[in-house]
């Protein structure tokens, strides 16, 4: 059944990865059901598919394709591995184009046993090396930075402030940053770092889910907006009086979540966005 007109989910986008165990062709055709506007795919999603068919399966649907997830891991030890890695980054890139994808979200990668220093500095080379392709197809580069239990192999860019400071050094209109309130709502410079990154028009994506209390599995058990202590519409508020107003991505790793029927966990997603978002 689709939504009622009177209930507004134009700004309501859900990544693939939020109702694992759906195959692409049901998770476009599920959302669409269900009145969802976006759809963010996740890599893994396109194996074995053609993903120039596959967006036009998307768009055919109703449904606008708001970003491909993911790319980045840039740092490594060996030079080897971090030229693989920006082969990655640039299969991405044209994966991105061919699917019809605006942007691709980074998540930039770190290693243990590197300084945290020196990961940076390898991620901002790494998404240098990318950026002609990148311009040549016109795909954004949205650089996510993940919350600090994330710095030893996740990501080195822990902090709103941290990606900011690689998109000075980068100075480029085609690299942002992905703003996840699961990772950025507890800094104490939230505010002030996000009109930074407003002031130079980088907010490229929008991601909540929420933080529970207790967190049983730091990667596995995010919770549905309401279900946790995050000030969501708070930071929404503030990144809209920044001037954004593009798709809010709901992003949930749960395997609470993921036991559930997928059909019941799209509905409750719908309600949770419409109550606490």
């Amino acid at each position: 059944m689709k939504a009622s007109p009177l209930v507004n989910f134009s700004r309501l986008c859900v990544h693939t990865i939020t109702t694992k165990g759906w195959e692409l062709e049901e998770a476009i055709d599920r959302y669409a059901e269900a009145g969802v506007c976006g759809i963010t795919v996740w890599r893994q999603w396109l194996e074995g598919r053609n993903q120039a068919v596959a967006g036009a399966r998307i768009r055919s649907a109703g449904l606008e394709v708001v970003s491909l997830c993911r790319g980045g891991f840039y740092p490594a030890l060996k030079e080897k591995s971090r030229v693989e890695a920006i082969e990655d980054n640039q299969r991405a890139i044209e994966d991105a184009a061919a699917l019809g994808a605006p942007l691709v979200v980074l998540v930039c990668g770190a290693v243990p046993g590197q300084s945290l220093v020196e990961s940076r500095k390898q991620i901002t080379d790494g998404i240098a090396a990318t950026l002609p392709l990148a311009e040549s197809l016109g795909i954004k580069l949205a650089i996510e930075p993940l919350h600090p239990m994330y710095a030893d192999d996740r990501s080195a860019i822990n902090t709103l402030a941290s990606a900011n400071d690689v998109c000075d050094e980068l100075d480029h209109p085609l690299v942002g940053i992905a703003y996840d309130v699961y990772h950025l709502w507890w800094d104490p410079e939230l505010e002030v770092q996000t009109r930074r990154t407003a002031e130079g028009n980088r907010i490229f994506a929008y991601h909540v889910c929420d933080w529970m209390t207790p967190t049983t599995d730091l990667l596995n058990d995010r919770g549905l907006m309401g279900e946790g202590c995050i000030d969501l519409r708070g930071i929404r508020g503030m990144v809209e009086a920044s001037g954004f107003d593009g798709m809010i991505e709901v992003e949930v790793f749960s395997n609470r979540w993921w036991e559930k029927p997928r059909q019941e966990f799209l509905q409750s997603i719908k309600q949770s966005y419409l109550n606490y978002t």
